[in-house]
């Protein structure tokens, strides 16, 4: 049962009751303190105030724990995705202990425990003299006083930082400090360790103690706490041990790195010879004496039968190794978004104000931090990426990585990669080994400069484009080559022929509206379009989409050509793959951009949540402008150049694709609840991507497939919306001057259209007065029509027209007269299912419209006559 807090009176009646006498006690007490006094040269009258004046009071801390990550698994539970310590310990209740473990202990460390009042006085005076002579190593220590010193050692060990240089080396000596046992230093510990005993057990009850000690103490290692034990050595629980197994525990701890037994080949020892002993050689014998010896006491104290303790010392050592691993690699193909969460660990002042502080809270702090990670998304999203990106090819460094953002809250879903972890020195990206994360920037262990995002970054200056008032159906010039002056801050940036960017592939461009450059990824029209906006406003627009540089520059700078057209609107900007999804997800999202984050919820060691990182949403761009730009983003996905990577699931996507110098591809996609981006390229250099094939796919195609398989399982469990209708005024058609071209020839009247911004197709030659091969005719003709219309030119056969008449009107006569009538003037007449009597209600041609004689005029009628 659980033991009430002992009063003082209650530890020092304890105390007496070892000796019967309070009087014998003091001179007990005077006796074990006298030789350090004769060592430390005081006289006998400040002998009797040494013990006083030590200090009295001891509040162990909270042992070190573990920090552990949690992402979400498939089933919707939490499972654990990492965990990072300096000492690896889950600590436990009392209740979930095997009462087996508290008898073992207790028999073989303190079997008046649960009697004596914190210190064994006889046994410490006898100890203390013998240490100070050197004349034994025995400690005599109750499991009280080994709770005090393993509490000190713990506290002198939370003053190390883990970022000091010699921190192996001051992590030794809190341990020799606290362990010391030899001479007057010797005596002051143990003096020491019973003035704080008896405060400890005022402070504390007994059940409360023996828990304290079975969590705190070392079982070698980096292995501490009695389920840690358990677990590390066996394979089970505190509360599920057998004897054999509790009796091997109790033995480990007094001597945990001598008596551990996860050292099957060299031993934990070597003899004068040079062989090996303590190792599953020899039965771990060193071990085995020790549990024997424990087993013995535990019959003796009558806590096992006889038959028991037999059968348990004839059994071996049978260890259940089980790994305790720590840090991401553990994480295993979710690696990458470990590293991604330990980033943030590591340099957000949520978690500490130094960077030592936050090394610190992060190895010993014992926080559940419960992340974003999604299994639904992410198993999918590896799956992707390993099956079609190689981690490594002879030739190039190739890299491939996805990431899925909720678009509403910025919580990043998944982050998958195409290499094999690794933090090792010997790590080489030539083996597809790598601890960088390629979705990220430099802060979230990225790469160094991000990746260059290509035609993705189109983005802005559509959005740009809109946010000035223009329409995506206004029409423009996009033909190579594109020259001039783009305005860029209160300066100009000036293309000639000889500068100006072609089309991917080497097309010409074309006449037309700003969706069709959307969907076609037009370099030309967005060069058309820039020109009429300052490229200094369209970085900007970037900025505010959360998007910095890989190496986490301002992209509202660019070195040495702060805003050329090039990289402002065609994407030679290097940026980590999730800024750009964050973007996008700013259109998904109606405007609103929500801080890329990947943690829900932190719980500190005592149980209490703590406040996560701070991120923000926040609206960026009105909701007008962000149904129109997902219009036209949606034509990319819907015939445009990312149709490819459509889930075609039912679920409206928007997107759009880049490809930068063919050393770097990207595509990202959006439904309205999840934004997917993708990367295939070089990690460095700049091989071309059209060279190198995996799985049959050229690696700069690879793209397609990969966003549409992580976008796919997104939607499968997030679904998705259809997407707000575009702004009217946003979506407007933009009438322009349609010059009148009837009598030049067909060559002149196609460059005065084309040189208006309208589109001209030549259609069949007609007879007219004009002279021949001239125009005679255009459709529509001169006067406002909306920019990009096709204007059909007929040019004249050089005949003259046949004679004409009028057609008659007979629309409100009889049939029996209207056809006579029509007739009598030459035409033709069709009127199926009129009858005499009928009223003509319709003629075509109308009434007074010139044609041909014999032209036929079809009829329609009302009634039957």
């Amino acid at each position: 049962m659980p033991q009430k807090k002992r009063t003082l009176s209650g530890v020092l009646g304890g105390l007496l009751g070892l000796v019967g006498l309070s009087a014998v006690a003091g001179v007990l007490v005077t006796a074990a303190v006298t030789p350090a006094i004769a060592v430390a040269g005081v006289t006998g009258s400040q002998a009797l105030t040494i013990f006083d004046n030590l200090p009295n009071s001891l509040t162990p801390n909270p042992p070190m724990e573990p920090t552990e990550f949690y992402g979400t698994g498939e089933d919707g539970q939490p499972f654990q995705l990492a965990k990072f310590f300096d000492q690896n310990r889950v600590p436990v209740t009392f209740e979930q202990v095997s009462p087996l473990l508290f008898d073992a202990i207790l028999s073989s460390e303190d079997k008046n425990f649960y009697e004596h009042g914190g210190v064994n006085l006889l046994q410490t005076m006898k100890a203390a003299l013998e240490n100070f002579t050197g004349s034994s190593s025995r400690g005599a220590s109750t499991i009280t006083q080994q709770y005090v010193k393993n509490a000190l050692i713990q506290e002198c060990e939370q003053g190390v930082s883990p970022s000091d240089e010699d921190y192996d080396g001051k992590i030794r000596r809190c341990f020799e400090g606290a362990a010391q046992s030899k001479g007057a230093e010797g005596i002051e510990r143990k003096l020491q360790e019973m003035r704080y005993a008896v405060q400890i057990e005022k402070d504390y009850s007994k059940n409360e103690i023996l828990l304290g000690y079975l969590n705190v103490s070392n079982f070698g290692g980096t292995t501490y706490g009695i389920e840690a034990a358990a677990n590390r050595y066996f394979g089970t629980s505190a509360a599920n041990v057998t004897l054999v197994q509790a009796a091997t525990l109790a033995g480990m701890v007094q001597e945990p790195n001598l008596l551990r037994i996860d050292r099957p080949e060299e031993g934990t020892w070597t003899d004068k010879d040079g062989v090996a002993h303590n190792n599953a050689a020899d039965g771990y014998a060193t071990t085995r004496d020790r549990r024997n010896y424990v087993l013995d006491q535990m019959l003796k104290n009558k806590q096992i039968t006889k038959e028991q303790h037999d059968a348990a010392v004839e059994a071996p050592i049978e260890p259940n190794l089980t790994q305790t691993s720590q840090g991401c690699a553990a994480a295993g193909a979710n690696a990458y978004f470990c590293q991604y969460v330990k980033s943030v660990v590591e340099n957000d002042e949520a978690f500490g104000a130094t960077p030592e502080k936050r090394l610190e809270n992060m190895r010993r702090g014992g926080m559940q931090i419960y992340t974003s990670l999604d299994m639904r998304v992410q198993g999918p999203a590896v799956e992707a990426v390993r099956n079609r990106v190689p981690a490594a090819m002879p030739g190039i460094l190739v890299g491939g990585a996805g990431v899925s953002i909720e678009a509403s809250t910025g919580r990043i879903l998944a982050i998958a990669q195409n290499t094999d972890f690794s933090e090792s020195s010997n790590a080489s990206l030539a083996n597809g080994q790598s601890s960088q994360v390629f979705a990220a920037d430099k802060k979230h262990n990225g790469s160094t400069n991000g990746f260059e995002t290509g035609s993705t970054w189109k983005l802005f200056t559509l959005l740009e484009w809109l946010e000035r008032g223009h329409s995506v159906n206004e029409v423009l010039d996009g033909r190579y080559p594109v020259v001039g002056k783009f305005a860029q801050c209160g300066g100009t940036y000036t293309l000639t022929k000889d500068n100006s960017s072609k089309n991917f592939g080497g097309g010409r461009g074309s006449v037309s509206s700003v969706r069709s450059f959307t969907a076609a990824s037009l370099n030309t029209g967005f060069l058309a379009m820039a020109q009429k906006l300052d490229l200094c406003d369209i970085n900007k627009m970037a900025k505010r989409l959360g998007v910095h540089y890989g190496n986490m520059g301002d992209v509202t700078t660019d070195g040495e050509a702060p805003n050329d057209p090039f990289g402002t609107v065609l994407g030679s900007k290097s940026v980590a793959p999730i800024q750009m999804a964050g973007a996008y997800a700013t259109v998904a999202n109606k405007g609103i951009f929500c801080e890329p984050r990947v943690i829900d919820k932190i719980v500190a060691q005592d149980g209490e949540e703590i406040p996560i990182p701070k991120t923000s949403c926040t609206p960026v761009i009105s909701p007008e402008v962000a149904a129109t730009a997902a219009y036209a983003l949606r034509g990319v996905m819907e015939g445009g150049t990312g149709s490819g990577a459509n889930p075609n699931d039912g679920i409206q996507v928007i997107g759009k694709t880049g490809t930068a110098e063919i050393s770097h591809t990207m595509l990202v996609e959006s439904s309205t609840k999840v934004t997917t981006a993708v990367w295939v390229g070089n990690v460095n250099g700049r091989e071309d991507l059209r060279n190198f094939r995996a799985h049959g796919t050229r690696l700069n195609d690879i793209r397609y497939p990969l966003a549409r398989d992580i976008q796919r399982a997104a939607n499968a469990v997030y679904g998705g919306d259809r997407f707000p209708e575009p702004d009217r005024g946003l979506t407007r058609s933009v009438p322009k001057d349609l010059p009148g071209v009837v009598g030049k020839s067909v060559e002149e009247a196609t460059q005065i259209l084309d040189a208006a911004g309208f589109s001209v197709q030549v259609g069949d030659p007609i007879d007219s007065e004009i002279g021949a091969g001239l125009v005679a005719e255009q459709t529509p003709g001169a006067g406002r029509a909306a920019s990009g219309t096709t204007v059909t030119l007929r040019p004249s056969t050089g005949n003259k027209p046949a004679a004409q008449a009028t057609v008659p009107n007979v629309t409100g006569a009889k049939f029996n007269q209207a056809k006579p009538a029509l007739e009598g003037a030459g035409f033709g007449v069709s009127a199926e299912g009129c009858k005499n009597g009928a009223t003509v209600n319709g003629q075509n041609p109308p009434a007074s419209t010139p044609a041909p004689a014999g032209t036929v005029v079809t009829l329609t009628c009302a009634g039957d006559g």
